[in-house]
């Protein structure tokens, strides 16, 4: 009773649907008559052209959904989905390019890497070359051993050893009260936030800026004179 109520209403409903859909949903039923009408003893037989024509009208059209009856809707979307991984697939095949290298070059650059830690990819190319192996030097760094600690101090030691000889500089605006525009330098020494410069023009140029700085620290002070 209900599936004739269905049918019912799929009749009813058929002049207001376009043409192209019409024509797509007798395909589809079409196609299942043909298939349906093989002599094929058990279940349903597929071929894969089945399978590829009903992955391509679903493509197409997704309501034809609506009018798959042999399969179940879900198998008909994980068709599609698999083809589309299928597709992408064949997509991001391997196409040539640089042939690796082997595996005794590769052992090599890995051990000059381990046993000379500070030395990086131009050294290491450059004495690989010496020794005859052809290798670019991006091929060197691809196969060296990756290092993730930092090569030297780090950024706080680096700052807790130089901070009293770090100093600051900011070159801002100030507007005045009567709306005219002034460029104030500023240099601060890291070490206790001391002010060592202050200084303002109308006009900053980079001659200005190079005395302001050539004032704020004159040789004689860095003699310590």
């Amino acid at each position: 009773m209900l599936s004739l109520f269905r049918l019912l209403l799929a009749i009813l409903a058929s002049p207001i649907k376009s043409k192209m859909r019409l024509e797509v949903e007798n395909t589809a039923l079409r196609h299942q008559l043909i298939i349906l009408r093989r002599k094929v003893p058990g279940r349903v037989g597929l071929t894969k052209t089945d399978r590829l024509f009903a992955v391509q009208l679903y493509r197409w059209f997704p309501s034809i959904l609506k009018s798959i009856t042999i399969i179940r809707p879900e198998t008909l979307v994980r068709w599609h989905r698999a083809g589309f991984r299928s597709y992408w697939r064949w997509k991001s095949r391997a196409r040539g390019g640089r042939p690796q290298i082997e595996s005794d070059l590769r052992t090599l650059t890995r051990r000059m890497s381990m046993e000379n830690p500070l030395w990086g990819a131009p050294r290491i190319h450059g004495e690989l070359l010496k020794l005859g192996f052809e290798v670019a030097q991006s091929t060197v760094a691809k196969y060296m051993v990756k290092r993730y600690g930092p090569p030297g101090q780090g950024w706080r030691t680096f700052l807790r050893n130089h901070a009293p000889d770090i100093t600051a500089m900011d070159l801002f605006v100030v507007t005045t009260i009567g709306f005219d525009l002034l460029y104030a330098l500023v240099i601060v020494k890291l070490d206790r936030r001391d002010m060592v410069w202050i200084n303002v023009t109308q006009n900053p140029t980079a001659g200005w800026i190079a005395r302001q700085i050539t004032e704020a620290f004159p040789w004689k002070r860095e003699q310590g004179i």
